[in-house]
Formats: C-alpha cells, sequence, structure tokens
C-alpha cells in the first residue's frame, strides 16, 4: 500500500486526531518518528518522510518520538490496504507476537510459505513479520514503563522479551536511555491496588460510545457482564486466573480509560489487545462512514449518529453460546444467559455485581441444559457446538478464515446462517459479516424481506457488519 503525500502533508499541519495511527512521520533531521497529531514545531516538508507503519519508521533508522509516544497511537486496522493474509498475520501477532516458531509457524498457521509472507509484508506494510512483533512489544514495554509501576523485569516478561537484558537492550537501542531514565522522565502513575493497572487506550474520532453502551447492555449477561454509570465491566479467566476488566471513554482525550485488575501481568497484552476489539477502537470510521452515507438510507441516520462501532467480545465461545441462546429474542437470551452462568459458571466473590464467570465449553459439553430452561432440541446444539470447540474443530483463534468459519458453524444442527454471520461480526471482527435475518435489520434498514435486503447490502461492502449497526440504531428510534 502506497501513501499519498498530499493527504498525509495536510493531515500533519492540521494535526487530524481522524489520520493518528493511519501513518508516521519521520523527521530526516532528528531521526525521530511521530504521530500526525504530535505538538512538536512542524517541520519542512523536504525534511519528513511518511511510514505507514511503526515498524516500517523503525527499519529505516527512526525512533519514536517521547513527547507525542507512537506506542500509544490507534491501532491500524488490520484490513486495511492489505490482502487478507496480511490481515490475518497480523491479528496472529497482535494476540501472541511471534512465540513458539517465528515467522516459519505464523506462515504455516496462515497457509503460505514463509518467504511469500516476508514479501507480502513488506509490500503491503513496509517491515518484515518480525520488526511488526518487535515493534508492538517495544512499544507495549514503553507503555509499560510509563503507565505502570512493575518492576522492570515483569515489563520485560510482559512485553515478550523472556528476560531483562534483552529488554534493556532494546529499549536503549532504540530510545537512547534505560528503562528507569524513560520512567523519570515520565508522569508515574499513582500507586493503585495489587494487580491493578490502568491504561489509556486512543482512538480515531468520531467515537459514539453511548451507543456501542447501549448495544453491550442489552445483551450484557447479568453477573458475568455489568453497564452502568457509562462504564462497562466483565469478570474474566485467563490461564487459569480470573480478574477484571472495565472500560470508561476519556472523551477529551479520545481515549478509552481500561482498568484491567488481573494477577498475571505476562498476559497484559493480550488483555489488551481484547479491549481494543470489545470497543471497535482500531476502527477508522472516516473510511467507513464515507462508504455508507453514499447509500441515501443510511446517510440520515449516520449524519445523526456518527463514529458508531462493531462491539466485539471478549471470548468467542461465550458469545456464540450466547447467539444460540438468542436465536429467538435478545432479552430471552439474557434470561438464559443469566440462567447458565448462576447453574454452570464459577461463582466470584466481588462487591461491584460481578458474580460468575461465564461456564466453560468442557462444562457445557457434559451439562444437563434443560435446568436452565431450554428445549431439548437447543440444549443439544449447545452441547454439539462445546464439543466441536473442545475438540478443535471449531477456533476463534488464528484467525481462520471468515466463510470457513461459517460454514463449520452452519454444520452444527440448529445453527443458521444469522448466527453464523453475527457470531462473524463479532467474535472474529469480520468488517463484511451481515446478518440479515436479523428482522430488527430489514426493518431499520429499508424495510424489506432478507432477501432483498441481501441484494441492497451489495453497496455497503467491505463494511456491511457497521452498516448492521446503523440499521439496528434506526430501528431503536423507529
Amino acid at each position: 500500500m502506497k501513501l499519498d503525500w498530499k493527504i498525509c502533508w495536510r493531515a500533519r499541519l492540521a494535526r487530524d486526531a481522524r489520520f493518528d495511527g493511519k501513518f508516521f512521520i519521520g523527521v530526516l533531521s532528528t531521526k525521530i518518528y511521530c504521530r500526525p497529531i504530535c505538538r512538536a514545531r512542524t517541520s519542512k516538508e523536504i525534511n519528513i518522510r511518511y511510514f505507514l507503519t511503526a515498524a516500517a519508521a523503525a527499519e529505516a533508522g527512526f525512533r519514536p518520538c517521547l513527547r507525542c509516544r507512537p506506542e500509544c497511537s490507534p491501532g491500524a486496522p488490520a484490513w486495511a490496504g492489505t490482502q487478507n493474509t496480511v490481515s490475518r498475520a497480523l491479528q496472529l501477532i497482535g494476540e501472541s507476537g511471534l512465540e513458539n516458531g517465528g515467522v516459519e509457524r505464523l506462515a504455516g498457521r496462515l497457509g503460505v510459505g514463509s518467504r511469500h509472507l516476508r514479501r507480502l509484508f513488506l509490500r503491503h506494510l513496509g517491515a518484515t513479520p518480525s520488526a511488526v512483533a518487535h515493534t508492538w512489544r517495544l512499544h507495549f514495554a514503553k507503555k509499560l514503563i510509563d503507565e505502570t509501576l512493575l518492576p522492570m523485569g515483569q515489563i520485560a516478561i510482559a512485553a515478550g522479551f523472556g528476560s531483562v537484558r534483552p529488554f534493556n537492550a532494546a529499549i536503549h537501542k532504540v530510545y537512547h536511555r534505560t528503562p528507569t531514565q524513560i520512567r523519570r522522565l515520565t508522569h508515574v502513575a499513582p500507586p493503585w491496588a495489587q494487580n491493578e493497572y490502568f491504561f489509556r487506550l486512543n482512538f480515531r474520532p468520531p467515537y459514539n460510545w453511548k451507543r456501542i453502551l447501549e448495544y453491550l447492555a442489552a445483551r450484557a449477561t447479568p453477573g458475568v457482564e455489568a453497564v452502568e454509570s457509562a462504564c462497562y465491566r466483565r469478570s474474566i479467566s485467563l490461564n487459569g486466573r480470573h480478574g477484571q476488566i472495565e472500560g470508561s471513554l476519556d472523551e477529551q482525550n479520545n481515549a478509552l480509560i481500561a482498568r484491567v485488575l488481573f494477577g498475571d501481568p505476562r498476559s497484559l497484552l493480550f488483555i489488551i489487545e481484547r479491549i481494543r476489539a470489545i470497543f471497535d477502537l482500531n476502527a477508522d470510521w472516516a473510511v467507513i462512514g464515507k462508504t455508507l452515507r453514499a447509500d441515501p438510507s443510511l446517510a440520515r441516520r449516520i449524519a445523526a449518529d456518527p463514529g458508531l462501532r462493531v462491539p466485539g467480545c471478549w471470548n468467542g465461545f461465550e458469545l456464540a453460546v450466547c447467539a444460540i441462546l438468542g436465536q429467538v429474542t435478545v432479552k430471552g437470551a439474557t434470561v438464559l444467559a443469566v440462567r447458565l452462568a448462576s447453574c454452570l459458571g464459577q461463582p466470584l466473590s466481588s462487591a461491584n455485581g460481578l458474580t460468575h464467570l461465564f461456564p466453560t465449553p468442557e462444562t457445557i459439553a457434559d451439562a444437563d441444559l434443560t435446568c436452565v430452561g431450554l428445549s431439548r432440541a437447543r440444549a443439544e446444539t449447545l452441547r454439539t457446538f462445546a464439543r466441536a470447540f473442545c475438540e478443535k474443530r471449531i477456533r476463534f483463534d488464528g484467525a481462520p478464515d471468515y466463510d470457513a468459519f461459517r460454514a463449520q458453524l452452519r454444520e452444527i444442527p440448529g445453527i443458521g446462517e444469522w448466527t453464523a454471520q453475527y457470531v462473524a461480526m463479532r467474535a472474529l471482527r469480520d468488517p463484511d459479516a451481515f446478518p440479515s435475518g436479523d428482522p430488527a435489520l430489514c426493518h431499520g434498514a429499508v424495510r424489506c424481506t432478507s432477501p432483498e435486503l441481501e441484494r441492497h447490502a451489495e453497496r455497503w461492502r467491505p463494511w456491511r457488519a457497521y452498516a448492521a449497526i446503523v440499521a439496528l440504531a434506526m430501528f431503536r428510534q423507529s
């Protein structure tokens, strides 16, 4: 993908937050790279180079700006300007780096050769997979140095460096300072409770916080999730440990304040990426809105409600279970999900209303689900799905192919196209998934039948998932 220098030039001079994270600015005189919103003195265009990714800037010999902190920029949408193989690779790198086998294993999981994958990364991102993974690790480590009081040894492990020595060497090579010196330069976070961390996760405006909270609140499982006081929180389980996450809006800084209560800092990178997915923080509304506004049936709602996002989820298995429960109504699904969590979920001692973890796949696979009010057919669908998940015939990790994933779901008796599309939209973050069988969509979008809506939605590609959210907002207002 090539950058249009005229667009980059205008965005840089305007310090336009809508372009934050979409490209980076390398200053030849200082050999520093910055975000488009950096408040440093504007350099002459002759001294500027533009890079699609931070990794590409680093590969060209530039180091990150300590003032605008490139590690805090919104993540680039994995599907923006790249082919499907690269977007799937980026998702894998974002969740686990290049652990356990490096580029060779990553290429194997994607079904391509490692040399071909490197060529694709260089063509679309300007850096190799290894360079992208290293830059992400480095940026996350810098974020932990600035925003937490974790000891440097724990930061090294949490950011994937393995030990302190390579962590210290990498930080000093890039920032020309030791980690301790960097921490002294920053506004150190106040001492929170043990195992409690706060992060500021930036996004590109506009961002419709009200609508995303409404969507999550309508589908939340009380006891597992809670939406109140303009805040979303939920219980989480990861690698045998339990905790909580919480998200609230920092509107003045175009950021989400993420609060994490978890006992293992090694999991923080994965947790933060999952929080970004829940709130769709990497979306580029300027591009999405431009496509959808071209349809008069959506233009009015988009003008009135800009910045709509597609809510993701913490756990794909949990979301799919709730989708199966909700094949009749959203409210009915909530009632059944509460019973399921109360009967089969692990209890938690919490003072803020989070009383349970959602049941594990192993528990649901062997449970008598008629006790929670399910019909025998619906209970068998859930058990069959849970067994398929336990046997790894259905997976939500590894950035699976969208079409193949939906086909695998539909093979389970009781799961149809609507459920498969809905799960792909929220669990896999497929921007073009479209659950056209939802009656609310047919009523809210263009008031037509499901087949007619499918044909009409062709003009919304590749953003049909976002069009679905717009249509649901129209249905609520009608």
